[in-house]
């Protein structure tokens, strides 16, 4: 299944006002690349307004229900990658698994290094939205946030958290890392919602 703004590789619509189409992937991060050298001792919280706080394995995450699925993807930087294709986990089997509380609003994502961002729960929940895994058949490098990052192909590309700890669920909005220093509370590329003061 593809989510893109439109199909066609020729049409100006598919790419937001002011970014540059690249054929590469560039990283951009703030902080340290980590590199686990035993798999089997990371995990992934779920936790705050859910009935059942949850914490999975590698193992346990592969063995859920996996989905594959194209889009594009926008960086604040002015960037954008057309065609990717990712695999994973869609983010409402996450929350099947843990059942949110009527009162989650909000979801916060912890990644290494104490880095966080946030977003409102429908967009959590999109069908688009994706635990993944792999990029374009292969499996994430460390650089790109091995062995999961989020994917939420309709924001801008820093609320796809790399190195995925923890998902949060809240009842009112919290800026992350970015969001603190700067960056747009929410983040639409359409928008151009770069920064606060947009």
């Amino acid at each position: 299944m593809y989510f893109g703004k439109a199909r066609s590789k020729g049409d100006p619509d598919r790419v937001p006002p002011n970014q540059h189409v690249t054929t590469t992937f560039p990283v951009l991060h703030a902080g340290n690349v980590p590199y686990y050298e035993d798999i089997s001792k990371w995990d992934l919280q779920i936790f705050g307004l859910v009935k059942q706080p949850k914490q999975f394995t590698y193992k346990e995450l592969m063995s859920l229900p996996q989905s594959e699925q194209g889009n594009d993807i926008h960086c604040v930087t002015g960037w954008s990658k057309l065609d990717n294709v990712w695999k994973g986990i869609r983010m409402g089997e996450l929350v099947k698994a843990c059942g949110l509380l009527e009162n989650a609003k909000y979801c916060i994502l912890h990644a290494e290094e104490g880095w966080t961002t946030n977003l409102p729960i429908e967009d959590f929940l999109k069908e688009s939205s994706l635990l993944a895994h792999s990029h374009n058949g292969e499996p994430l490098t460390p650089e790109h946030g091995y062995p999961f990052r989020a994917v939420f192909p309709h924001l801008y590309f820093w609320k796809s958290a790399k190195w995925l700890r923890a998902i949060q669920f809240t009842e009112h909005n919290h800026p992350g890392f970015w969001e603190k220093n700067g960056y747009h509370m929410y983040g639409d590329p359409w928008k151009e919602e770069r920064f606060t003061w947009d």
